[in-house]
């Protein structure tokens, strides 16, 4: 993995500029120039400890390659070449840790996440895979602890999705399902095809990190709200009564509904929920669109109109087009076991940040 070797020269240094300046007796008297040479001397430090490391490893292999080729004795030898497989295995694992915190932070990654699974292409099939990727998500929130909750449900007669909006609950829950923005497509025979054929089907998914009062402020006169009552397939998720809740915020166009909680009260909540954090995105999007090296860190985020996956039921195969990834292993995926995907596609998005040399 290369390493920008010229940023981090840059950064040595001035990480020896702020050593220097905090040795002067008279920084103490400026107790706000203290705190802020302080501040940035701890946050660079992981850095420089960690490259300073590496470059004592790369010696350290070069002597004990040297050693190899001076000795003839077959154990010292050996002992020698698991010195160098230890030192490489312990650089490449500092080179990893240096890329990650040489990335930038998405101030948004520790938040809390809403994600919105439609059914597109395919009718019925299409909202039997909507439901199975709710339930793979929902399956991966569990196995990190994370709660979930869902804001909007619409059925089918047969068990699908239409629609469904729900929140997961959990530090860090944003950081792990951004990359899942985009046309999820599935391919299968579905059980009503009697001829055996293979139907491509799509769902889209968009991943929103919710947004605090701090993030975004929404005047209460730009509000309509009204009352309705729930509409569904049937079973729990019906309301009887008028407690559903439909929000348009006026300025933007955009309409939330929530109608899956018991009150007015509690649905209202989960609308504002909602509505605050799409608008904090339409903010967030028209920030990227003004700087469009940033675009290169999104590995496909946020473009629903992108195919992003594919699920290959007769092969078993799930296969990622943006890093090209395929694996064997469908059943487990919509399990809930998608951590290889996420590891991966956070790996990539990391590399691309630092090829395209953004700073934090």
């Amino acid at each position: 993995m290369a390493l920008p070797m010229e940023r981090l020269a840059a950064i040595a240094a001035h990480y020896d500029e702020l050593e220097a300046e905090m040795a002067k007796p008279e920084l103490v008297q400026d107790q706000e120039r203290y705190v802020a040479v302080l501040k940035e001397y701890h946050e660079l430090q992981p850095l420089v400890v960690n490259m300073r490391r590496i470059k004592e490893i790369e010696v350290e292999v070069e002597e004990a390659k040297i050693m190899l080729t001076e000795t003839e004795d077959q154990e010292f030898r050996e002992m020698a070449r698991a010195e160098v497989n230890s030192l490489e295995a312990e650089a490449e694992a500092l080179t990893t840790e240096l890329v990650e915190l040489l990335a930038p932070k998405d101030p948004n990654d520790e938040k809390n996440v809403i994600i919105e699974i439609r059914g597109g292409a395919g009718g019925d099939e299409a909202a039997l895979f909507a439901a199975e990727l709710y339930g793979m998500y929902i399956a991966y929130a569990e196995k990190q602890g994370w709660a979930h909750e869902i804001v909007e449900l619409n059925e089918t007669e047969i068990g699908g999705f239409k629609e469904v909006v729900f929140m997961i609950k959990g530090r860090g829950a944003y950081s792990h399902y951004k990359f899942e923005s985009g046309v999820h497509r599935v391919q299968r025979v579905p059980a009503t095809e009697a001829g055996g054929r293979i139907h491509t089907s799509t769902v889209t998914v968009a991943v929103l990190p919710e947004a605090e009062d701090v993030d975004i402020e929404i005047n209460p006169s730009d509000l309509q709200i009204n009352a309705y009552r729930a509409s569904g397939a049937g079973g729990q998720h019906v309301n009887k009564t008028s407690s559903a809740i439909r929000i348009l915020h006026v300025p933007s166009g955009l309409v939330v509904t929530s109608q899956d909680q018991r009150s007015q009260h509690q649905n209202r909540d989960q609308a504002m929920r909602v509505l605050r954090a799409k608008l904090y995105q339409m903010e967030q999007e028209k920030k990227d669109a003004a700087i469009a090296s940033e675009r290169k860190s999104q590995v496909g985020t946020g473009d629903r109109s992108e195919r992003i996956r594919t699920y290959n039921f007769p092969q078993g195969r799930v296969t990622d087009h943006r890093i090209n990834l395929t694996l064997y292993s469908l059943e487990n995926v919509l399990a809930g076991e998608i951590d290889q995907l996420v590891t991966a596609l956070q790996a990539a998005a990391r590399e691309a940040q630092m090829e395209g040399g953004e700073e934090a």
